[in-house]
């Protein structure tokens, strides 16, 4: 969050001061170029520019966010598809127990690791997480999502109602394995920066632009200023919306910590 907050500001400080330098060079221009048809044709182009800023600023917005809603109900399904292995192997029977005890320490590997500041599942053995990362895969917890399967693996039913139990696990671990990966992959889309640097050059212009045709009085100095808080609070959301672990909106381990609450207030 620190990050995005400093990156707000550097592009707050240079909308500011590009009007500041467009006021400053105004009055120093030749009077060819103060002449009406100049400030005419200037004022058409910055209203292109405003126009073009306005659409790529509302599309940007649009697709973080779709991309924010998709990482947060593809998390919410992760928690789910996990709950529902859990429920299965605890149906199938005691000898599930490997298989669960590790289903458990693996959703609390995650909790810790994908959201380090808040207080860890207390209760439940995990392996440590100092070295995973934040978001992304870790091979630590690909290990021990596989040691999973590998239980599920061995399971040998001895009637037709447990063997429909072991395929019906075997699919749910499947399921949460595609969810792992869409949670992964949802972790790992950010905000394309050379894009971005280009809408922040857009609108340096286009404030340089404003400095140059705006009257040097306090009143106009106010609403750039405005102006530019405006922009960069709505580029902070964008930025933040971009981080859908560790920014602003973080999604909440709530999903994570109900999971897992369910898995242990069932029983071994």
């Amino acid at each position: 969050m620190a990050s995005e907050s400093l990156s707000v500001l550097a592009v707050l400080l240079l909308l500011c001061g590009s009007a500041g330098l467009g006021m400053f060079i105004r009055p120093r221009l030749p009077a060819i170029h103060r002449e009406r048809e100049t400030i005419e044709l200037m004022q058409l182009t910055v209203g292109l520019m405003v126009t073009f800023a306005a659409l790529v600023l509302g599309l940007l917005t649009a697709s973080v966010k779709q991309q924010y809603s998709t990482a947060a109900h593809d998390r919410q399904a992760y928690a789910l598809q996990l709950t529902q292995l859990d429920r299965c192997l605890r149906n199938y029977g005691p000898e599930t127990e490997a298989a669960r005890v590790a289903l458990q320490e693996y959703t609390a590997a995650v909790i810790v690791s994908t959201w380090p500041s808040e207080p860890p599942p207390a209760g439940v053995h995990y392996p440590d997480t100092s070295g995973m990362p934040r978001t992304g895969a870790s091979p630590a917890l690909a290990d021990l999502m596989n040691s999973i399967g590998v239980e599920i693996s061995r399971m040998a039913p001895a009637d037709g109602f447990h063997t429909r139990l072991a395929a019906m696990c075997l699919d749910r671990y499947r399921d949460v394995l595609l969810a792992r990966v869409n949670v992964i992959g949802d972790a790992q889309a950010e905000l394309l920066r050379p894009f971005f640097r280009i809408l922040v050059f857009w609108l340096v212009v286009m404030f340089g632009c404003f400095g140059l045709l705006a009257p040097r009085h306090s009143l106009s100095m106010i609403t750039i200023a405005l102006c530019a808080i405006l922009l960069s609070s709505v580029i902070f959301v964008i930025m933040a919306l971009g981080q859908p672990y560790g920014g602003y909106f973080s999604i909440s381990s709530d999903m994570m910590r109900t999971a897992l609450n369910a898995m242990r207030s069932s029983g071994p």
